[in-house]
């Protein structure tokens, strides 16, 4: 046992966490999905899509330089809508890490997104839908997850046209 460490995360999912770089991305898997048949590493965590993540979010710094760095598996023909896993997941972050802008991906985009992840966590989720893919961010010098603040886009010049 570690001090300050989940005891869920075995060493082989503290060791990938550890050596992604900011804009690593991680998917957390429900029971359903074909983990172990993708390509990146799978890691198994038995235990729901909600406990996976706490362990996850307790050392994971998620990334504020993308527009989501949450998103979430959609379900068939419900865009943008949360599913119940989602919220639970959602409350567990606010808790955890703090809110975060989530976003959505189409079921069959999912697993090419899966594909292209540093590792895929596989849970014993059973609720449909229930897979999360997660951005690592950055700490600051003050081991702070860095959030930059965002502002209004600059006004840019626009071309003259010559005449």
């Amino acid at each position: 046992m570690l001090i300050g460490i989940d005891p869920l995360l075995p060493g082989e999912l503290l060791a990938i966490l550890r050596e992604m770089g900011h804009g690593d991305t991680i998917a957390l898997v429900d029971a359903n999905f074909p983990a172990f048949h993708l390509g990146p590493p799978a890691v198994r965590l038995d235990q729901d899509l909600v406990r996976a993540g706490r362990a996850v979010l307790s050392v994971l710094p998620l990334d504020g330089f993308v527009e989501a760095p949450v998103r979430f598996m959609e379900a068939d023909g419900e865009p943008g809508r949360l599913q119940p896993a989602h919220a639970d997941f959602v409350r567990m972050m606010e808790e955890v890490a703090g809110t975060w802008p989530t976003g959505g991906i189409e079921r069959f985009r999912f697993y090419e997104t899966a594909r292209e992840c540093v590792a895929i966590v596989a849970t014993l989720e059973r609720r449909p839908w229930a897979n999360v893919v997660l951005t690592k961010g950055v700490l600051d010098p003050e081991g702070r997850v860095w959030r930059p603040e965002r502002k209004p886009a600059a006004p840019t010049l626009k071309a003259r046209r010559r005449g």
